[in-house]
């Protein structure tokens, strides 16, 4: 049974929800949501759209052509949410025109095992990249250098107290099981909510552990969502947050279990023996390959499964040879991920990327291939990857967490523009030093 709320109160949050609606791309938590015939809003999310944008939505006013929507929404708003509510083909209501053919884009992918095309520079992106490698070689021939960056940027790490007062969803009751480690949450500001969640209780706001990670606002430049190795009672929550924000591609760095016999992430990607069910949420394996740089490969076609749809492409690409809290025995294989993912447009949605905790491996993954899509639009504060680490930090807990992968990722980056320049393979990558 449902309650609905004083009217006054709902008219004035819901004025809030629609602003933020309309916002931005920026903070696509917020506004890339879809309200349809059946949906139930949680009047608490309401409240934290309100909170969160308040000062932003005082300044705007509403279109009268949304006043209709406003009238619709007042219908259909209640205490809680239900999966038995999701949005359907025939009830949601995409956000805009740019929502839509993304994820006509997602459906229609087509990716391939073959390994990527060389990438083809043009003269400025050549110049860029020439530019970067004689300033990056200069820095790895002064490893005291990097190492007094990396202190620069362990000054900053995250207090306890900080934490608490950061991510208070995250420690919520309700919400604290869905963390793997007890200290690694998501940030509050910067956190994936999930708007169709199966927990429907009010505290916990669509919670998954996982962040949105940026430094650029370039439209060239991908964007990631950080995020833990899923627990099995999170699987549901991962899938629809892939489906939910679009992402074309996952990056899993991390077995399934290490060498010690500790489970590091669960099972929630294989499906080569048939479709897999999570919840409402099933997948599909079209295909899955090896390359000869021991990343295995998965095409997986997700979906609802009452969507009558075509079903979501995504390619997953697992590297189960990058140790925990360590590097690779060279930048082979993390370069030929740059390379795939780099291909894909970043219009079409965010890159997924985990390990276990999903800050040290997955932290220097997402910093080597933003550096490098920086460089090539000719961004050279890309060079600063002490800065570009910090920004990561403020928007995920302790991303890059050795002084070893913070060194690793500036061999990945040198060895990506010496092949990107040279059309040298990689065969003559730096070794890491491990």
């Amino acid at each position: 049974m449902t309650t609905l709320i004083d009217n006054t109160y709902l008219i004035h949050s819901l004025l809030c929800y629609v602003h933020v609606w309309l916002d931005t791309n920026y903070e696509r938590v917020h506004s890339k949501t879809y309200i349809g015939e059946g949906t139930i809003i949680s009047p608490h999310q309401l409240l934290s759209l309100h909170a969160t944008k308040h000062a932003t939505i005082q300044s705007k006013h509403i279109p009268y052509s949304l006043f209709p929507l406003l009238s619709f929404i007042l219908g259909n708003v209640a205490f809680t949410r239900s999966r038995t509510h999701r949005r359907s083909p025939t009830s949601a209501m995409a956000s805009s025109a740019a929502a839509a053919a993304a994820a006509k884009s997602l459906s229609s992918l087509n990716f391939s095992p073959d390994p990527p095309p060389k990438l083809q520079l043009t003269p400025d992106q050549i110049k860029y990249c020439s530019e970067a490698l004689r300033s990056l070689k200069e820095k790895i021939q002064k490893p005291h250098q990097i190492n007094q960056e990396f202190d620069s940027v362990q000054d900053s790490k995250i207090t306890p107290s900080e934490m608490k007062r950061n991510c208070s969803v995250a420690i919520d009751g309700v919400n604290l099981s869905k963390n793997r480690y007890t200290d690694v949450l998501a940030f509050d500001r910067t956190r994936v909510v999930l708007d169709s969640c199966k927990d429907y209780r009010p505290a916990a706001k669509g919670y998954i552990n996982a962040n949105f990670i940026a430094v650029s606002s370039s439209e060239s430049i991908s964007r990631f969502i950080a995020t833990q190795g899923p627990l099995p009672h999170t699987y549901e929550d991962f899938w629809e947050m892939v489906i939910q924000y679009k992402c074309p591609v996952v990056v899993m760095l991390t077995r399934l279990i290490d060498n010690y016999k500790t489970v590091k992430c669960g099972d929630y990607f294989q499906a080569e023996d048939g479709p897999r069910e999570f919840g409402n949420i099933c997948i599909n394996t079209k295909w899955i390959s090896t390359t000869n740089t021991s990343l295995v490969l998965r095409h997986l076609e997700v979906n609802y499964k009452e969507s009558e749809e075509p079903p979501k492409s995504v390619l997953h690409i697992q590297y189960p040879e990058w140790p925990d809290h360590g590097v690779p025995e060279d930048t082979t294989a993390v370069r030929e991920m740059f390379k795939r993912v780099h291909q894909i447009p970043p219009s079409i949605g965010p890159i997924v990327v985990h390990c276990s905790a999903g800050i040290g491996r997955t932290g220097a993954y997402c910093a080597i291939h933003n550096t490098v899509q920086r460089i090539l639009t000719g961004d050279m504060s890309a060079l600063d990857l002490a800065k570009t680490v910090t920004t990561f930090r403020s928007q995920r807990i302790g991303m890059v967490q050795t002084l070893e992968q913070f060194h690793f990722c500036y061999l990945a980056i040198v060895d990506e523009l010496e092949d990107l320049i040279s059309g040298v393979s990689g065969e003559g990558s730096s070794k890491s030093g491990k």
